[in-house]
């Protein structure tokens, strides 16, 4: 649903509209990426799981669970410590999942649903 940000006003939406189409289809250049950029250039580039791609390396998302009482390490984000176990990632996601209710309304939510839903194809 393209129009979902836009101004309930006729005039302003259908200027963003025009706006938005006029550049929808060109590559997003943003210096403040949360993805390793060698995901774009190397086609035979392994990211792991979903948590290596949209949890660990978003700073916005682990600083909420972090605000909310979650250690880094739970997070899989502190520097592993000789010995240590490397974290879970099923039990990140699930935390992720089980603290969805801290991202309503916020834009981290609003673009974790964006990606989930245009990128994945999974309507929340």
């Amino acid at each position: 649903m393209q129009d979902r940000y836009f101004s309930s006003d006729p005039a302003q939406r259908s200027a963003a509209r025009e706006l938005y189409l006029s550049v929808k289809d060109l590559p997003l250049i943003c210096p403040h990426g949360h993805v390793d950029p060698q995901l774009f250039a190397d086609p035979d580039y392994q990211f792991g799981s979903p948590v290596d791609l949209l949890i660990i390396p978003d700073h916005y998302i682990f600083r909420m669970l972090y605000s909310q009482g979650f250690s880094l390490d739970e997070l899989g984000i502190a520097p592993l410590q000789a010995g240590a176990e490397t974290p879970d990632h099923r039990v990140i996601w699930q935390r992720v999942c089980d603290n969805w209710h801290l991202f309503r309304a916020t834009p981290t939510g609003i673009w974790l649903r964006d990606e989930l839903a245009d990128v994945f194809g999974i309507e929340l």
